[in-house]
């Protein structure tokens, strides 16, 4: 008898679970979410984000770039890196190299000439060297080789903005 009752109920549980919830006028229920922000729509002066995949297709041999690489020559980006003073022990600078790991430029041999962006500051700004913490750097961008103290570099950018990567 209590078994014939536990399959009644589960019998009983699983048509439940069968038939849907009605709200008014025997419709369904909506089910809710909570609204979700819309995410900011960019204007024409935000930095467009640029990876390091996008900077390696750079042939520096040959100094070809794609087209979607070369549709960024003088535009304004933002590119995550690390920051490699160009002076030894600097703790701010004006001009540094950016990379895309933690310790390159310091082993050798340095990473190739499209994985090093050379940051000139605008005039007047500084940026925190910190080459063990990630950072944005917003500037604008040219594909250009340039000689470093570290070998050559693929792309140059005149930084207007340095700043933590989490923020």
């Amino acid at each position: 008898m209590i078994k014939a009752n536990r399959r009644l109920l589960s019998a009983a549980a699983a048509m439940l679970l069968m038939v849907p919830l009605t709200g008014a006028g025997g419709l369904p229920e909506a089910v809710t979410e909570p609204p979700v922000d819309p995410p900011p729509v960019a204007s024409a002066d935000d930095p467009t984000e640029v990876g390091w995949r996008l900077l390696a297709s750079l042939n520096y041999r040959t100094g070809e770039a794609g087209e979607e690489l070369e549709a960024l020559a003088g535009k304004l980006v933002k590119i995550p890196g690390f920051t490699v003073p160009l002076e030894d022990w600097a703790s701010s600078a004006t001009e540094f190299l950016l990379v895309p790991y933690v310790g390159a430029c310091i082993h050798t041999p340095p990473p190739p000439p499209n994985q090093l962006v050379y940051i000139q500051m605008d005039a007047g700004k500084r940026a925190t060297m910190d080459g063990w913490n990630p950072v944005w750097v917003e500037g604008v961008l040219e594909i250009e080789m340039t000689q470093s103290v570290y070998g050559y570099v693929g792309f140059t950018i005149t930084g207007q903005r340095v700043y933590p990567y989490g923020s």
